[in-house]
């Protein structure tokens, strides 16, 4: 398990053709990608299981705690990303609610982009 950071802090400040934003790279991907969108309400979990295929688990809104196969708890929030290779034992739980974007691939490399927490 690896957690990352894609906050505004970790952001680039884009200007071209008159912008003013903040863009936070997450990941580029060359094959096939399935994205979905988790939505945990209080007191909701994401069971331990395997990851069948390499993931990254970005909170977009609210707080939880992940674990791996270490089974110690790490509390995440908006702004953070959580990587999980093929093959490892992963929990999310969350007391208030989590909302969260989840991306599966075999062409996942969130440290070429993403700052590690």
């Amino acid at each position: 398990m690896e957690l990352y950071r894609f906050d505004k802090e970790c952001g680039k400040k884009i200007s071209q053709f008159n912008s003013d934003f903040v863009m936070s790279r997450i990941i580029q991907l060359n094959g096939t990608a399935h994205i979905g969108c988790t939505y945990l309400e209080a007191d909701g979990v994401i069971g331990y299981h395997q990851a069948i295929t390499p993931q990254i688990l970005l909170i977009i809104a609210g707080e939880g705690k992940v674990r791996g196969e270490h089974n110690e708890y790490i509390r995440v929030q908006a702004g953070e990303a959580v990587f999980w290779q093929k093959g490892e034992w992963h929990e999310t739980i969350t007391s208030h609610g989590l909302t969260a974007i989840v991306i599966e691939s075999e062409d996942l490399s969130p440290s070429l982009f993403m700052a590690v927490r």
